[in-house]
C-alpha cells in the first residue's frame, strides 16, 4: 500500500474530490495547509499600505491506496490541478508498512475498506 499525498491550490479541491469519487476513491484526508517554494508568496495592498504573505494558503489531500493504483491518482491529480503555472502544488508517494483500524483491530488492506 502507498501513501498519497497531495498539496494543491484550494480552488482545484473541488474538481478533485469529484474526479475521485466518480473513480471510486472515497477514502482522504484533507487539511488546510500554508507554505511557499518557487512562488515566494505573493504582495498584496490593504488600506493602502503594502504587505508580503510570506507563506500560500493551500491544501492538502492524502490518500491510502493500493500500489496498482499509484498511476491512476497521480494521473487524476495532475488532470485536474494543473494550471501550468508555479504554485500548482506537488504529490509526495510513501510507503506504508501497515494500517490498524482502532475501533475493530483490523489491519491492512481490511482496515481501509
Amino acid at each position: 500500500m502507498k501513501k498519497v499525498e497531495a498539496i494543491i491550490r484550494a480552488e482545484a479541491f473541488l474538481s478533485l474530490r469529484e474526479a475521485l469519487c466518480l473513480r471510486g476513491f472515497s477514502g482522504l484526508t484533507v487539511s488546510e495547509a500554508a507554505g511557499c517554494g518557487k512562488q515566494k508568496g505573493k504582495q498584496g495592498i490593504f488600506r493602502g499600505n503594502k504587505f508580503e504573505l510570506q507563506l500560500v494558503p493551500r491544501v492538502k489531500v492524502e490518500m491510502i491506496i493500493d500500489d496498482g493504483q499509484v498511476e491512476d491518482i497521480i494521473d487524476l491529480i495532475v488532470e485536474h490541478c494543473s494550471t501550468g503555472t508555479v504554485g500548482d502544488g506537488k504529490i509526495f508517494i510513501y510507503p506504508v508498512e501497515d494500517i490498524i483500524r482502532i475501533r475493530t483491530g483490523e489491519r491492512g488492506k481490511k482496515a481501509v475498506l
